[in-house]
C-alpha cells in the first residue's frame, strides 16, 4: 500500500467533506495533496463583536471590578479581544487588569496569543479539555473568587454553572459568536451527498460547526438519513473530543487524532479510508475500489455513480454471476428498463480501461473475472 500511496496519494479516489469556516483552504489543500476530492461547505461563520455593546461592557466591567482568574479558550477570541478593547482606547487598561489576575489558557494556540499580548498564563491543560480547566478550577476553589471566562462561540454546557454551584462569581466574555453562513447552499449540497452515501468522510474542526451541519440537516428533514449515513459508511473525523460531543449525542461514532491538529487530523484520515477500499485479484490486475473510484493496478480510474453503484454490485460477489436485474436494482434511482444496466456497464469498462476485468454472462448477467488462485479473503 506504501508504494501505490507514493504514486497516487493516500486519499486518491476518497470523497472528503470539509466542514471548517476557519482555515478551510488550508485543511482542503493538505487533503487534496494527498489525492483527496474535497466538498467545502462552511457550515456556520464568525461574528466579530469588536463593536458589540455586551462585549464592551464586559471588558469595562472586567477593568472596574479585577477578576481572581481569568480563563481564555481559544486565540482567535483572545487576539479579537484584545484588539476590540484596542479600539475603544481601553486596550491597555485592559492588559495592565490581566497581568493581575491568573490567567488560565486551554490550550498551546491560546498560549502563544496570551504571550504575544505581552501576558503569561499561570496554567494550561495538556489535553486542551475544557473539562480539564474546570476540574483544575474546582480543585482549587473559586468559592467567593471572581471568574472571567472568554466564550468561544457558544456557551460551555455545564461549565458556567458548575463555577457557580461552587461558589465562583463568573463573567462571560462573548468575544465572537457563531451564526449560519450568509450562502447556504454549499451547506444543502454537502447534507445531500452525506444523505446519498456520496462522501467517504466528513471533517469537523468545532463543537459549534457539527451541531449546526445537523441542525441544518434537521430542517431539511434529512436527519434520519444523514445520522444513518454517518453511523454506517461515513468515516467521521473531529479534531478533538469536544468537537464529537453534538455528534456522539446523535449515536455518530467519531475518530479523532492524539493531537488536536489539522496535521494530524489529515494523517488520520489517511491511515483509515485506504483500509476502507475492497481490494480484489482480477484478470491478472489488482484492482481496489474505494469512494469515487478505482486504482487499477497503481493507476487511478474515476469511475461514473452509476458504475461505482455496478462495480460494487459485482464485489459483493467477486467471481459469481449477478443477474441484470439486481444490477438494475443498484443503478442509482433504479428504473425498469434493463438496457440502463448495458448502459452503464459499457460506460464503465471503459472508465476502468481493461474490459476483460468485467465478464458478460449471455443471457444471465455479468461477473467480476475473478483469478482462479484469489485468496479466500477478496471474496469474503
Amino acid at each position: 500500500m506504501q508504494d501505490d500511496d507514493a504514486t497516487h496519494g493516500p486519499l486518491a479516489g476518497f470523497t472528503v467533506g470539509v466542514t471548517a469556516a476557519r482555515r478551510a483552504e488550508e485543511l482542503g489543500a493538505l487533503l487534496e495533496r494527498r489525492g483527496a476530492a474535497v466538498l467545502h461547505a462552511p457550515a456556520l461563520r464568525i461574528v466579530q463583536l469588536a463593536d458589540d455593546s455586551e462585549l464592551l461592557r464586559s471588558t469595562q466591567e472586567l477593568i472596574d471590578h479585577a477578576p481572581d482568574v481569568a480563563v481564555a479558550t481559544t486565540a482567535i477570541g483572545f487576539r479579537g479581544w484584545i484588539e476590540a478593547a484596542d479600539g475603544w482606547g481601553i486596550g491597555d487598561a485592559l492588559l495592565d487588569r490581566l497581568r493581575g489576575v491568573e490567567l488560565l489558557a486551554r490550550g498551546p494556540k491560546v498560549k502563544g496569543a496570551i504571550r504575544a499580548a505581552g501576558l503569561t498564563e499561570a496554567w494550561s491543560p495538556e489535553s486542551e479539555s475544557m473539562a480539564e480547566v474546570l476540574d483544575h478550577l474546582l480543585a482549587e476553589g473559586v468559592e467567593g473568587r471572581r471568574v472571567a471566562l472568554q466564550l468561544h462561540g457558544e456557551p460551555l454546557p455545564g461549565f458556567v454553572e458548575s463555577l457557580k454551584a461552587a461558589g465562583a462569581d463568573v463573567v462571560v466574555v462573548p468575544v465572537y459568536r457563531w451564526m449560519p453562513p450568509l450562502d447556504i447552499a454549499p451547506l444543502d449540497r454537502l447534507l445531500d451527498t452525506a444523505a446519498a452515501r456520496g462522501l467517504d468522510a466528513i471533517t469537523f474542526t468545532s463543537a459549534p460547526a457539527a451541531a449546526s451541519f445537523l441542525g441544518r440537516a434537521e430542517t431539511r428533514g434529512l436527519l434520519p438519513e444523514v445520522v444513518g449515513a454517518l453511523r454506517d459508511d461515513v468515516l467521521v473525523a473531529c479534531v478533538g473530543p469536544a468537537t464529537a460531543l453534538p455528534l456522539q449525542a446523535r449515536g455518530i461514532p467519531t475518530a479523532q487524532p492524539e493531537r488536536f491538529r489539522l496535521g494530524p487530523l489529515v494523517q488520520l484520515l489517511c491511515s483509515r479510508l485506504p483500509g476502507t477500499a475492497r481490494v480484489l485479484p482480477v484478470a491478472g490486475h489488482r484492482v481496489e475500489i474505494r469512494g469515487h473510484a478505482v486504482i487499477v493496478d497503481d493507476e487511478v480510474r474515476a469511475v461514473p455513480p452509476a458504475g461505482m453503484a455496478l462495480l460494487r454490485a459485482l464485489a459483493r460477489r467477486p467471481g459469481w454471476v449477478v443477474a441484470r436485474a439486481d444490477l438494475l436494482r443498484a443503478l442509482p434511482g433504479s428504473g425498469t428498463d434493463e438496457h440502463a444496466v448495458e448502459t452503464a456497464m459499457a460506460r464503465l469498462r471503459s472508465a476502468l480501461g481493461a474490459h476483460r476485468l468485467i465478464q458478460t454472462v449471455v443471457k444471465r448477467g455479468y461477473r467480476l473475472a475473478l483469478d482462479p488462485a484469489a485468496d479466500t479473503k477478496y471474496g469474503s
